[in-house]
């Protein structure tokens, strides 16, 4: 279990690199097709067709998709830490779970105040390093535990 924990946190730091680059990739891409040279331009419509032609418009469909991938990992994440017996795992997993959650309220608000965009990019490297934090809870050793069985449980 504590294998499982280790490698769930190390996902959820990956995965938020992977939305980074995927968002970065969409703006880049739009900002490219809007100066072209081809008189592009950002109409309601164009959003409504998924941004069909601008180059990099995957990456906002990456980005979308590693939000519930994350959400996902966060969750399950949570649920092993309570049978990986790792000292504070449970705590840091609820850290974990605690940034993912907010960073769904904050982008949910995003749309209706775009300022609070920011928090969003801010709390994403809080949950990078949640992530890598948590991962790395379970290297601890608990001094209660005799070498042995924490040894076994490795």
């Amino acid at each position: 279990m504590r294998a499982t924990y280790r490698v769930l946190g190390h996902l959820i730091a990956g995965m938020v690199v992977v939305q980074a680059a995927a968002i970065a990739l969409w703006v880049f891409g739009l900002l490219h097709w809007l100066t072209d040279g081809d008189g592009n331009t950002v109409t309601s419509q164009l959003a409504e067709d998924r941004l069909e032609g601008v180059t990099g418009a995957m990456g906002i469909t990456i980005h979308s998709f590693g939000a519930i991938v994350v959400a996902l990992l966060a969750i399950i994440l949570l649920i092993v830490s309570f049978f990986a017996k790792i000292p504070g795992g449970v705590k840091w997993a609820s850290f974990v779970f605690l940034a993912v959650l907010l960073q769904w309220i904050i982008a949910i608000v995003s749309f209706e105040t775009p300022a609070l965009g920011f928090l969003h990019g801010a709390n994403a490297l809080a949950i990078a390093w949640l992530g890598w934090r948590a991962a790395k809870q379970a290297s601890v050793v608990d001094a209660t535990v005799p070498a042995s069985e924490a040894a076994a449980a490795r």
